[in-house]
């Protein structure tokens, strides 16, 4: 496993759109342990092979302690709508309000080369989301508005909340507190 370097907002390959992964080879487990690896590096919780400089449809969430690695990954259901704050490794400095259906459910393979479906709501649909708008080429602030500039201690309140909020939808799955009142 190595760390790879993010590309950053104005690399001509993070609008580019990724080609299907036609076989899982060695190369492919190892860009998948890469990105795993460069994630937990930077604190992040989504990672697309663009980001790191490969054109390959490839994406690595980790999200409430669970990991998904997503080869040749497409939505193929989605309901309801929500806005979401979003950020990007790939634009650091910057935070902007985007669209994102409510729940989705997606279809990719995973490492073994077997197909499987994960189903999401709420902040996993904005990761996921984000995540595979990468694959064709879209940043975030190509579809945000309300975009603001965020400095370093902003950016780590945003984790602290971020990691707040997954571990109370942790809690909440496992029925130690009650879901908030209003709250979707």
């Amino acid at each position: 496993m190595a760390l790879r370097q993010i590309r950053r907002e104005g690399d001509d390959i993070l609008k580019k759109k990724c080609k299907r992964v036609k076989e899982i080879t060695p190369a492919i487990i190892e860009l998948l342990d890469d990105m795993k690896q460069t994630l937990h590096d930077v604190d992040g919780v989504g990672i697309a092979a663009s980001q790191i400089g490969q054109l390959k449809r490839v994406v690595v969430v980790e999200f409430e302690d669970e990991l998904y690695e997503l080869i040749n990954p497409e939505i193929i259901e989605s309901e309801g709508t929500q806005k979401c704050n979003e950020a990007c490794l790939s634009v650091p400095g910057r935070c902007g309000d985007v669209e994102r259906p409510f729940n989705i459910k997606v279809r990719a393979t995973n490492r073994e080369g077997k197909e499987y479906e994960v189903e999401a709501d709420d902040f996993l649909t904005s990761i996921m989301c984000h995540e595979l708008d990468h694959l064709d080429g879209v940043l975030f602030i190509d579809k945000a508005t309300n975009i603001q500039m965020i400095n370093e201690e902003q950016l780590r309140a945003r984790k602290r909340a971020r990691k707040k909020r997954m571990q109370e939808r942790k809690m909440q799955r496992q029925g130690v507190i009650k879901k908030r009142a209003g709250r979707r």
